[in-house]
């Protein structure tokens, strides 16, 4: 085994816990155990310390009304007992570490103080988790996110999500930001986003409604655009110039089946 196989082997040894527990990992005997452990947790806490900081700043800025800080969470019981399973980068630790996140927020906070935190939580989250995953999307048979050409058919991009909210959101967050002393208002109203992840690893957002919700929904890799347009009551130049935006956006790509 060479250097470099050796320095890809320590490298997935600190990213993923269960692969240290593993006979394979250990019959190699390359590094002492309990020194591996140590900094995989060190890296661990750094890893999700600045996810946290950065997909969480509005309940950040929330801080002096809930009493909570989110980052918090990565000094607590809760998460030590997650590191022996935690993966870093994968969607499944993004997911469990996010919901230990917001609950440690809701603790701190009274209703009536902030009643749009359950909302900004989901999506704080939502973001998070997105974010996660496996950067690269093409292989073979699958398109580049260009919008597709000689029989080409949309798909949805795995991990793409909707949030269904009970207040308008997006209006508050800049708000959150600034300098305030009474908590920003969010307007009460039913607000779809959707939220979905560049090639590039850029998370995006956007307003959505039904007729976006149906086209990504049946976007399946299978469906033509005139199936994929009667499906969603479009005609099929309406549904390009749909698919254009969702492509940009990173929610949709297009499966070339060769």
């Amino acid at each position: 085994m060479n250097d470099r196989a050796v320095q890809d082997l320590l490298i997935r040894a600190l990213a993923d816990a269960p692969y240290r527990e593993s006979p394979e990992w250990r019959s190699r005997a390359l590094a002492d155990p309990e020194r591996v452990e140590r900094f995989a947790r060190f890296l661990a806490r750094h890893f999700y310390y600045e996810r946290i900081v950065h997909f969480f700043k509005y309940s950040r800025a929330l801080g002096r009304i809930t009493g909570r800080q989110p980052a918090a969470v990565l000094s607590g019981p809760a998460f030590d007992a997650l590191l022996p399973t935690a993966v870093l980068g994968s969607r499944a630790t993004a997911q469990a570490v996010a919901g230990l996140v917001a609950a440690c927020v809701r603790e701190g906070e009274s209703p009536t103080q902030v009643p749009y935190l359950n909302d900004l939580l989901r999506y704080e989250a939502a973001m998070m988790v997105v974010e996660a995953g496996a950067r690269v999307w093409t292989d073979a048979g699958k398109g580049d996110g260009g919008r597709g050409t000689g029989g080409a058919t949309p798909e949805i991009v795995e991990g793409t999500v909707f949030l269904d909210l009970a207040y308008d959101l997006p209006a508050v967050l800049p708000q959150l930001l600034k300098p305030w002393t009474a908590v920003p208002k969010a307007v009460e109203r039913p607000t779809r986003l959707l939220v979905a992840r560049s090639q590039h690893g850029r998370v995006a957002v956007a307003r959505s409604d039904d007729t976006v919700a149906a086209v990504v929904q049946l976007a399946d890799g299978k469906r033509t655009l005139e199936q994929l347009a009667a499906g969603a009551g479009l005609a099929v130049p309406q549904l390009e110039e749909t698919l254009k935006g969702l492509v940009d956006l990173g929610a949709v790509r297009f499966w070339t089946g060769s």
